[in-house]
């Protein structure tokens, strides 16, 4: 199975790894299981840092690359496809335009998204898996 990665899940990963539970550490440090980066976590890691809520020892790219790196993860890019999909989402979900992203690149690809969103979680119609357990 495949998982794409929210953008706060590797940063804490990095970073900040007690934000994550056992189960999902024990996840990502499996040298088995599939991770993949999406291209829209590089906005949002680069957003971070210009706003000053991310403090980190390189430019949002090279993070990114190291990110990849790390878990050995293809980087999942945005397309037509994905871009029209992230506001064709059945039922009600916030307004935010990377997390709909992520959800639309997640459903389309039938891969788990690994979250501790709430918002994310709580949307029915995709698979996701909480982070903080």
């Amino acid at each position: 199975m495949r998982y794409l990665l929210d953008t706060h899940v590797f940063n804490w990963f990095r970073i900040t790894p007690r934000e994550l539970g056992p189960k999902t550490l024990s996840l990502l440090r499996d040298p088995q299981s599939e991770m993949v980066v999406s291209a829209v976590s590089a906005l949002e890691v680069a957003q971070l840092v210009h706003s000053g809520r991310l403090v980190i020892p390189c430019d949002a790219e090279m993070w990114i690359g190291q990110t990849r790196r790390i878990f050995n993860a293809p980087e999942s890019r945005l397309d037509s496809r994905i871009a029209a999909e992230a506001y064709r989402l059945p039922g009600e979900f916030h307004r935010d335009p990377a997390d709909r992203i992520l959800v639309a690149t997640a459903r389309l690809e039938g891969w788990t998204l690994v979250t501790a969103d709430r918002r994310i979680l709580d949307y029915p119609h995709v698979r996701s898996r909480n982070a903080r357990k």
